[in-house]
């Protein structure tokens, strides 16, 4: 111990430090230089890239020796890194290192990996991943090929390292795999293949090792020729009958390794590629893929199988694309999507494979192999439809060529639907379900139903390489077969060339008709169809719905169908036209081709209007012929009597009959009423037209569509749909409950993979349906109890009080009658209550039907505000548009009515009033406009829903501003024809109220925007301000003396406040008035209130008394001294009390002596103890207290401060 002191002793008083060593030169280095090895190390790639990139660059035109070799050290280090993003950056690093500066032998680099990372010594995993990424880092390097014996080296140690699979898996052979392809054949032959002999022969045992062989068989076919093969596999080539099993053993291993990658291995498309070289695909994909992968349960080597079509795609011959695409593969991806789509959990293989299709027609320039893999995936049917989409995006990619030819084999297959052609299956429960099998009507039904919207889908996509040829083509086929039939044949009218095999029934005549108005709707507003410099230039003005020569896409369609009309011995209409219709029709013609002459002279909206109109509903007279030739007529006075002449007009005082624009709006609301988007969107078009020559009346006419308060009974507009004049030609029951169902399932199959499973559960559905609407009635209608009752009396099942015969039993044959009088009875019963939810779910549908028709009709009134919205007309849609909304927040919320209130709200807040344009003269209506803004004001104190009081305080604030117009220039004193002392008035009695009333619905923020835009109002307000903030102090007192404050009157005063900023900012700088009276109350409010901390109400005051030059006080801030700041020593804790820095304290800061009063008068004690109260009822104060305080929320700004001693509380402003 002495020595040990002495040697101390020395080592504190030498005056010089001992030498500390530095074996890795960290002391040596730069900060600059430290960082980047830090950074190499960081998990974000971004900054481990750049600190890559600046390391080379530091060393680059750095001057020290030594720090390349500390980076080679560094980095050689960090290559066993504990943190697994590190490890790629220092391998990346190493690597590119050793690519930069080749005076660095790849010898030293690899000797240092092996010494640093040795497996004898070294932790196992540690030293694996050093290893391994060491040699990652020299292929890195892309210099290991000129060192063979580096090569030799590294592939040895790979070989080693492959044992540790649990650490590595299969990252070594696949290395290997990489250093094979950069490596020369010679230095194959002469180093490599002797240490690669044992990986070489065991090659069918695991997939790298297959894999292995394969790349090396593809790199160097010269040394691996067949004898060398036979040497080391025992055969020649790798597909052989004997090699079938090992490969498929291999390839189900490959699939299950990247179950969760979801991506194909390397190895199969090795595999496949070499059975194409040694021509032997058909046994490879017979064998291996069909007869062994599909023979498992679907799964990973299902998928595996998929893949390995869609990456096929490219290599395979015209005839072996045919040959695999209708093979078993193909039916299997197709069950595996139709039950992908009922069984949500499992994988969908859909867009993968859409996306191997699309690489594959993008990359093909072969018309032949484009159009047969798009004619295979279409004959992949689920007993008859198709399990690729109707609208498939691939079909961008074909060429014009195979873009035609596959339209023209759509066309064919709808004329004459070859089902032995397609490669049909069904699933297990369909199967179960139809014990008779497939019916073939119903596979052509299913065919046809998808055929349609394919067809329909490639004219309407933008993305597809089409022209006006191919798009008229595809209108006139759909057309044709929408509303005529084939007789002969004529060169004329080529749809006539091709009969149909199998009739068009009911079912697949309705789905072409609506799939012929939806592309209506689409070419009407189809841009110009080209490449052009000129047809770009004029897509560029928004020219749509017209072809190259300038003629309309419809009045094409409306001449073609009138050849077919004049042609009857060829073509014969489905609905042939009685001779009203056809007058109608031809005075259509006669009408179009009027005004195209007048249009040529000079085009103007109405001309545009009525062309579009007449075009519009002569297409539409083969849908519902009856339902139109009377508004066909209507249209036609309507024409003559807008194109009369000003000399000839009479005057509307004496003219009984209707302005032509109301003629023209009762034709729209009609037409509106029609489920049809194409009629909608041209009606939208021909009033936007219109919208200059529309009358008041017509525009009520509109207004009362969407009135709440009129019954929709009275209302002159029927809405219909497509079903409802199919359901009244069908005079049977039970048909008509067919066509419904045929309805429903017309709609779901546009679904791809449809199928009967969801049909059936459907049925399952309805039928619990049924059961629940039994089980739901409620109470047991009276009626059918006394019915029951009689019954079982009757049959003596029940006993009576006379015979009292209750033990008597029924015989067999008095039970029979009476099960059978149940059973009539329940029957009976049941059809009634049937009856009534029919009822309910028409009245339903009819709510619904009409909704929509409001929605549409909502349209007409944000195009009328969009083009005249500084017309005087727009004033009378205030009160319907807010009777609209105020309707629809009081009633249900279902999705439709939610829609409906939403854009009737837009357009009023929006569209009405916030809009630039609008109403700026009023003339003699000023009255009335001001009797409006009364009213409507009035009914805003009234409404118990503030979110509709704001929608009226916004119309109020509209009406202001139009009657006060639009002069520019003006100040903000002018007010124009507002009577400004009666608006005044009202406003006044709309503050008081909000200022009284404990639940107004006015809100602060609505005087806020009062103020904002009419400061001349605001001034006006002044007195009415003045006298509530005073008396607003007042009680604000007295609650608080009471023990707590109310929110609304805190709200109020800082509503208040804002309105005294917005006043003084505004009227100061533009207006002369006297705000001393103003200045006074604000200033005894705070000598009253005494503000304590800062808050929002305390900074809008101080706002508001900046603009009159009063400044707020600054607060002493006094530093405490040295002695204050000193920490005393905390006393011993005595057990059971709270020690001093735990209790509450006042930490009220020191105030200036002229608020210091103020704020002792303000302080009031609360929650004395009386004599008699015990300590828990103290507490219960106290917390009820509290409670009633926290419940004002963020805009109380009260300060809670509190004595130390319970029961104490202090409350201050």
């Amino acid at each position: 111990m002495n020595a040990m002191h002495v040697e101390m002793g020395e080592i504190e008083n030498e005056p010089v430090r001992p030498k500390i060593t530095d074996a890795k030169g960290i002391l040596q280095q730069n900060r600059e230089f430290l960082d980047f090895f830090w950074d190499i190390a960081k998990p974000e790639q971004e900054i481990r890239l750049k600190a890559i990139e600046n390391l080379i660059q530091y060393l680059k035109t750095s001057e020290k020796t030594d720090e390349l070799t500390y980076t080679l050290k560094r980095l050689v280090d960090g290559l066993a890194h504990t943190r697994e993003a590190a490890r790629p950056g220092f391998s990346l690093a190493l690597g590119q290192v050793l690519s930069v500066f080749e005076e660095v032998p790849l010898r030293t680099a690899f000797d240092q990996i092996k010494e640093k990372h040795n497996l004898a010594k070294k932790l196992i995993r540690n030293a694996a991943f050093g290893n391994f990424f060491g040699v990652l880092a020299l292929s890195q390097s892309t210099r290991l090929p000129k060192e063979p014996q580096v090569v030799l080296e590294c592939v040895q140690l790979l070989q080693s390292l492959s044992q540790y699979r649990e650490h590595l898996r299969d990252l070594p052979r696949k290395t290997m795999v990489d250093i094979l392809s950069e490596t020369s054949e010679e230095v194959f032959e002469e180093v490599l293949l002797g240490a690669l002999q044992t990986d070489l022969s065991s090659a069918f045992s695991t997939p790298e090792q297959l894999q292995l062989l394969l790349v090396a068989m593809q790199r160097f076919p010269q040394v691996l020729k067949p004898k060398k093969l036979k040497k080391l596999l025992g055969t020649s080539t790798i597909i052989t009958m004997d090699n079938i099993p090992k490969l498929t053993d291999v390839l189900k291993m490959a699939a299950r390794s990247v179950k969760k990658d979801r991506l194909l291995p390397a190895v199969a498309l090795d595999l496949l590629q070499i059975s194409l070289r040694e021509d032997n695909f058909e046994l490879f994909w017979r064998e291996t893929i069909i007869n062994g992968m599909l023979k498992d349960q679907p799964g990973p080597t299902h998928y595996l199988s998929y893949r390995l079509l869609g990456s096929a795609l490219p290599l395979l011959t015209l005839a072996q694309l045919k040959q695999v695409l209708n093979g078993e593969v193909m039916r299997a991806y197709g069950e595996h999507v139709v039950s992908a789509q009922v069984n949500y959990r499992k994988y969908i293989f859909a867009p993968e494979m859409e996306t191997y299709v699309g690489d594959f027609l993008q990359g093909c320039d072969d018309p032949e192999k484009q159009l047969a893999v798009m004619v295979a995936f279409s004959l992949l049917t689920n007993q008859g439809y198709p399990v690729v989409p109707s609208f498939w995006r691939v079909v961008q990619h074909l060429q014009p060529t195979a873009l035609q030819s596959y339209v023209d084999w759509l066309k064919d297959m709808f004329l004459n639907p070859r089902l032995d052609s397609c490669l049909d299956f069904s699933t297990r429960r369909q199967k179960e379900n139809q014990e008779g099998g497939v019916q073939r009507e119903n596979c052509i039904f299913r065919l046809r139903k998808w055929i349609i919207p394919r067809l329909t889908s490639i004219a309407e996509n933008n993305q597809v390489k089409r022209e006006e040829a191919l798009v008229m083509d595809v209108a006139r086929f759909v057309f044709f077969h929408a509303f005529f039939n084939a007789k002969k044949a004529t060169p004329d009218i080529l749809e006539t060339e091709a009969t149909l095999s199998v009739p068009l029934d009911e079912k697949t005549r309705a789905i072409v008709i609506n799939s012929f108005f939806g592309l209506l709707q689409h070419i009407n507003h189809l841009p110009l169809l080209g490449d052009s410099p000129e047809v770009a230039a004029r897509n560029q003005r928004h020219v749509q719905g017209v072809m190259a020569d300038g003629s309309m896409w419809i009045f094409c369609l409306v001449r073609y169908a009138d050849s077919l009309l004049n042609q009857p011995k060829y073509a014969q209409s489905t609905q042939p036209f009685s001779p009203e219709q056809r007058q109608a029709w031809d005075s259509m013609l006669a009408s179009v081709g009027t005004l195209m002459k007048k249009s040529k002279k000079g085009q103007t909206p109405e001309t545009s209007a009525f062309q579009q109109l007449f075009l519009l509903v002569g297409i539409h007279l083969f849908k519902a012929p009856e339902d139109l030739v009377d508004l066909m007529q209507d249209l036609q006075n309507c024409m003559e009597k807008a194109q009369e002449k000003k000399s000839k007009k009479k005057k509307r005082a004496t003219d009984l009959e209707p302005h032509w624009a109301e003629v023209v709006v009762d034709i729209l609301l009609s037409l509106l009423s029609q489920p049809s988007r194409h009629i909608r969107h041209v009606c939208r078009t021909v009033f936007s037209n219109i919208c200059p020559h529309v009358t008041a009346r017509a525009l009520t006419a509109i207004l009362d569509v969407l009135d709440p308060d009129k019954d929709e009974e009275d209302s002159a507009i029927v809405v219909t749909d497509d079903t409802d004049s199919d359901k009244i030609k069908k005079k049977d029951k039970k048909k008509k409950g067919e066509d419904d169902e045929d309805d429903e399932e017309m709609v779901s199959s546009f679904t791809p993979g449809h199928n009967e499973e969801e049909s059936d559960a459907s049925d399952d559905d309805s039928d619990e349906g049924e059961d629940e609407a039994m089980e739901e009635g409620g109470e047991v209608d009276q009626n059918f109890r006394i019915e029951l009752m009689k019954v079982l009396q009757n049959q003596g099942a029940v006993a009576t009080k006379v015979d009292g015969s209750d033990d008597d039993e029924l015989d067999d044959e008095a039970m029979m009658k009476l099960d059978g009088s149940i059973a009539s009875l329940f029957l009976e019963q049941k059809k009634k209550m049937q009856a009534k939810k029919d009822e309910k779910d028409k009245l339903k549908k009819e709510k619904t039907l009409v909704r929509d028709f409001k929605i549409k009709v909502l349209d007409l009134v944000e195009v009328f505000l969009a083009r005249q919205g500084s017309s005087p007309l727009v004033l009378g849609m205030v009160e319907p548009l807010l009777s609209v909304i105020e309707s629809g927040m009081s009633s249900e919320s279902d999705q439709q009515e939610q829609d409906f209130l939403r854009k009737a709200a837009d357009i009023f807040k929006n569209q009405l009033c916030r809009a630039k344009q609008y109403c700026k003269t009023v003339g003699d209506r000023q009255g009335e406009l001001h009797d409006l803004l009364e009213k409507l004001m009035t009914k805003t104190q009234k409404l118990s829903d503030s979110s509709v009081s704001l929608y009226f305080f916004s119309a109020s604030l509209y009406l202001v501003k139009v009657l006060r117009g639009g002069v520019p220039g003006a100040s903000l004193s002018f007010m124009g024809n507002v009577d400004v002392e009666r608006v005044s008035a009202i406003f006044k009695g709309a503050l008081c109220s909000f200022m009284t009333r404990r639940k107004s619905p006015l809100s602060g923020l609505m005087f806020v925007d009062l103020f904002t835009r009419f400061p001349v109002l605001c001034v006006n307000l002044l007195v009415t301000a003045v006298e509530h903030i005073t008396t607003g102090v007042r009680e604000h007192q007295q609650v608080r003396l009471a023990g707590s404050t109310t929110i609304t009157s805190k709200k109020k005063y800082l509503t208040l406040d804002q309105f005294f900023n917005l006043l003084v900012s505004c009227v100061l700088q533009k207006l002369s008035v006297d705000l001393e009276p103003l200045k006074k109350v604000l200033q005894s409010m705070r000598e009253v209130l005494g503000f304590r901390k800062t808050g929002q109400m305390e900074d809008t005051y101080w706002a508001v008394m900046k603009h009159f030059g009063v400044i707020k006080p600054k607060r002493d801030r006094t530093r405490k001294t040295k002695e204050d700041q000193a920490e005393p020593t905390a006393p011993k804790k005595k057990k059971g009390f709270l020690p001093e820095t735990k209790k509450r304290k006042n930490r009220k800061k020191q105030l200036p002596v002229s608020e210091q009063g103020a704020a002792d008068a303000n302080t009031v004690p609360l929650g004395k103890p009386e004599g008699g109260k015990n300590q828990k009822q103290e507490e219960t104060a106290r917390r009820d207290t509290w409670t009633g305080s926290d419940q004002e929320g963020q805009d109380d700004t009260a300060c809670r401060q509190t004595e130390g001693r319970r029961g104490r509380i202090k409350w201050t402003i």
